[in-house]
């Protein structure tokens, strides 16, 4: 795909993730990473996170120029394009380029809505349920499917999730299917497994629609085990998350191939910043910013803590910080006016969105409308409580 590159061009990769406190799921990016290096033999590979991880992603992109490439195709490693794929990464990568200038920076699109996705899907959730001695081709008429997702205050990507669903449970010929989310949204996952108890099937899979490992997989699969103890009755199944399924790999391989070859365009036909989505009609071309600056690089467990690396975020809790000796690292806020930054951008590496801003801002989110809903959307909860 690289044959025809204008004179003088040195392209190289740049896998761009959110980051976690969660060395595994750390760990696991990385892997994803190493995959695309197999992909794409002949030019650089390289990533970087967000937030919470190292390196960070202009370390990454530190990391391609110093190798000499001079033409940089980004790709978000996130399943859809809510906040962190539309706001904070480009904003990351404008600032690069603009300190750059030598540097071309193309941005291409989220994993997203995508048949391999979806195949990778129904193959975790059929190990799953081999593992409980289910055969191929034995009728899931008795059984229902829950699936979970991140969740974001973008409605179009939550609408993914729901859409991921229901062509796994079609697909699939579940009897019964559900969506739920780890936070933001609602339902969120108790009330929503609690809901799918009462419905009568004797076996509920809840699946993960997450890339990696995580403080919030585990946090699903906590919340799992905890209904599952108030129903007997039901077999819960536990399905495993996306990992590094080769199907993955090859949609995100797809995605750099779309940036080389000019069809690379980012579905916004309901994006809440460009059109009035109902309930959101106050967000339409609001100004567009990462809320990540201030906690770039920071996270991963200290060697004295308990989890071993396999974060389940207990270090936000005071009193097991100062039980255990640790420093405590809470949850930050996206309330406070304290950090401001003056730029402007586009989302323009590589598509458009249509509303390029300049602005001076507050950090801070624009007000969630449903925040009151009795079933969410404030972030799960730990187990126990």
């Amino acid at each position: 795909m690289f044959d025809n590159a204008p004179n003088g061009t040195r392209y190289g990769v740049m896998i761009c993730g959110h980051g976690s406190r969660n060395r595994n799921a750390v760990d696991q990016f990385a892997r994803l990473a190493e995959r695309m290096r197999e992909r794409f033999p002949d030019v650089p590979v390289d990533y970087g996170y967000l937030e919470f991880a190292n390196p960070v992603i202009h370390k990454g992109l530190d990391a391609l120029k110093a190798r000499g490439v001079n033409h940089i195709l980004a790709v978000p490693g996130m399943l859809f394009a809510a906040g962190h794929a539309k706001n904070d990464i480009p904003s990351v990568l404008n600032a690069y380029q603009a300190q750059n200038r030598d540097i071309t920076v193309d941005y291409g699109r989220e994993l997203g809505i995508d048949l391999r996705m979806i195949r990778a899907a129904g193959a975790r959730i059929e190990e799953a349920l081999a593992a409980q001695g289910w055969k191929k081709g034995d009728p899931l008429h008795d059984t229902m499917l829950v699936v979970v997702g991140r969740g974001a205050s973008d409605p179009d990507a939550n609408s993914n999730v729901a859409k991921v669903m229901r062509m796994l449970w079609e697909g699939m010929g579940f009897g019964w299917g559900e969506t739920a989310y780890s936070g933001v949204t609602f339902p969120l996952v108790k009330p929503a497994l609690e809901h799918a108890a009462k419905l009568g099937y004797r076996r509920i899979v809840v699946f993960p629609y997450f890339l990696f490992t995580g403080v919030l997989v585990k946090r699903i699969y906590a919340h799992t085990d905890e209904v599952a103890e108030a129903h007997p009755e039901i077999d819960f199944v536990k399905a495993g998350y996306l990992n590094d399924h080769d199907l993955v790999i090859d949609t995100l391989t797809e995605r750099v191939r779309e940036i080389v070859e000019g069809t690379n365009n980012m579905n916004c036909q309901m994006c809440k910043y460009r059109e009035q989505v109902l309930g959101f009609e106050a967000e339409v071309g609001l100004a567009q910013e990462s809320h990540h600056h201030h906690v770039e690089g920071v996270g991963g467990a200290p060697e004295n803590c308990p989890c071993n690396g396999d974060c389940d975020a207990r270090c936000r809790d005071e009193a097991f910080c100062r039980e255990h000796g640790l420093e405590w690292t809470p949850v930050h806020s996206h309330a406070h006016g304290d950090h401001h930054h003056d730029h402007a951008h586009d989302h323009g590496h590589g598509h458009h969105h249509g509303h390029d801003h300049g602005h001076g801002h507050g950090h801070h989110h624009h007000p969630y409308p449903q925040a009151d809903h009795p079933l969410g959307p404030r972030s799960m909860a730990k187990t126990g409580s």
